[in-house]
């Protein structure tokens, strides 16, 4: 009997250096998009995919997480005797989106620590993973897009993006077998930040995942990376498509990495010129400072 996909994790327990001062206080997950937090983002994303319960891996200094997804009441019932019912109503859907479930991270850093912490909570049931800081716009949203193949394959499936041989040696990166139709490839493995040259395609993993919970029990016995010292997702990956069968997808649309300063004001405008209220001011602007 087919599983439904039902719980996503999140992870979000990291510092946010990249970005320091600003995130010296305030989590880079909450760093505003317009006016929205980068993270809500991800989970308008995860419940637009049918997820009804949200795992958010946290870590020190994170209770804003929390007190974002949370209802305000105070505030709601002002919004409602002000005559702004229609903002009200958007804060409590705010809250109302998903279950939240909030863990802290414990143990050794990396990107497959998260999914430790929470394997208990997973039921045994397929899971999706999405990074808190990582946002795709596209027509059809990337969930539904890895949800789609899941439901489709009934097998493990991460979301590729093409990429540049010379940023490959950041990312996982995927080993195609065979391609498939509707942007589907088979993999038999994912190298973790592969050395210059040795990528074995251009194919890279970027926030994205439907996992099955054998993985859980390849991260528990995955040693730390011999260089990085963490424990990385892609190695728990990359084992399991050496004796299961595990898929990518490649995804229709644009990705944004905002835990970096230029792609995080790059998805600002982006997100800025596709708003019906915004664009035709903003886009006038940057002509006239693209002129001066």
């Amino acid at each position: 009997m087919t599983k439904k996909l039902t719980t996503a994790i999140i992870p979000a327990a990291g510092l946010g250096t990249r970005f320091l001062p600003q995130t010296k206080a305030m989590p880079k997950e909450m760093l505003p998009l317009i006016d929205k937090p980068i993270i809500q983002y991800v989970v308008e994303e995860v419940v637009a995919a049918g997820i009804t319960d949200i795992i958010i891996v946290t870590g020190a200094h994170k209770r804003s997480l929390e007190d974002h997804f949370d209802h305000q009441y105070e505030l709601e019932a002002k919004l409602d005797r002000d005559g702004k019912s229609e903002l009200a109503d958007q804060l409590r859907g705010i809250a109302d989106m998903a279950n939240f479930i909030y863990i802290r991270q414990k143990g050794s850093y990396g990107t497959g620590t998260p999914i430790l912490n929470a394997a208990h909570l997973l039921r045994d049931e397929p899971f999706l993973v999405m990074w808190a800081d990582e946002i795709f716009t596209s027509p059809k949203p990337r969930a539904v897009q890895l949800v789609e193949a899941y439901e489709k394959l009934q097998a493990p499936v991460i979301s590729l993006i093409p990429m540049a041989p010379e940023r490959l040696r950041y990312y996982g990166v995927a080993s195609v077998t065979q391609e498939l139709e509707d942007g589907l490839v088979k993999l038999d493995g994912l190298v973790e930040k592969p050395a210059a040259g040795q990528a074995p395609s251009e194919l890279a993993s970027v926030g994205g995942y439907v996992l099955t919970p054998d993985i859980v029990e390849i991260l528990r016995r995955t040693k730390p990376h011999p260089v990085h010292n963490e424990i990385f997702l892609a190695d728990a990956i990359g084992e399991l498509a050496r004796t299961k069968e595990v898929y990518g997808q490649v995804l229709d649309g644009v990705w944004h990495d905002t835990g970096n300063k230029q792609k995080y004001l790059e998805c600002i405008v982006e997100l800025a010129l596709t708003d019906t209220e915004l664009a035709p001011g903003f886009r006038e602007y940057l002509q006239r400072k693209l002129a001066d």
